[in-house]
């Protein structure tokens, strides 16, 4: 009797402290709309991702030009003529899409900037709301910027402007 009594005891701190964990959530989308900094450095980017694709264009719009010309004088040309001109062509394109990739590349100078001018910001909001976690014993704070899986929310668990409060910004 005292061991089966011992173990249901046993059982329920075991259940109850799992039920104990406590949760939260943020939106990361929401914190990030509200920092100044983060807006600004978004306008550059979107400035810089602009000018760098009017460039691609513009060579692009040299390309077809140079193409259709081709076409133009193509039945005039020596086969090793036409051969010449394809391969200028095609050398020209895969200078435009090595160019896309130094500039819109996994690795290339906008993300370079973004990391330059986002990651700070993002940094920050990521140590904030790890010693929120630490400070309110969390065991998780979701971000419902991504939804993913996410079917509902209680507003009174979203920590968002908790966070913003603590990086040094108001509603």
């Amino acid at each position: 009797m005292k061991k089966s009594v011992l173990i249901a005891v046993f059982v329920f701190l075991i259940a109850g402290s799992s039920f104990a964990q406590k949760f939260a959530f943020v939106d990361t989308e929401y914190i990030l709309g509200r920092i100044p900094s983060y807006k600004a450095a978004q306008e550059q980017l979107d400035k810089i991702s602009a000018d760098y694709q009017k460039e691609i264009e513009a060579k692009y719009q040299e390309v077809d030009k140079i193409y259709k010309d081709f076409q133009k004088e193509k039945v005039l040309l020596t086969e090793d003529q036409k051969n010449k001109k394809e391969d200028e062509i095609m050398a020209k394109e895969k200078e435009i899409k090595d160019l896309q990739k130094k500039y819109f590349g996994d690795d290339g100078a906008v993300f370079q900037k973004r990391q330059e001018l986002v990651k700070p910001i993002q940094d920050e909001i990521y140590r904030v709301v790890k010693e929120m976690a630490i400070e309110g014993a969390y065991a998780v704070i979701f971000d419902t910027a991504s939804g993913a899986g996410i079917l509902y929310e209680n507003a009174k668990y979203n920590k968002s402007d908790e966070v913003l409060e603590k990086l040094g910004y108001t509603k």
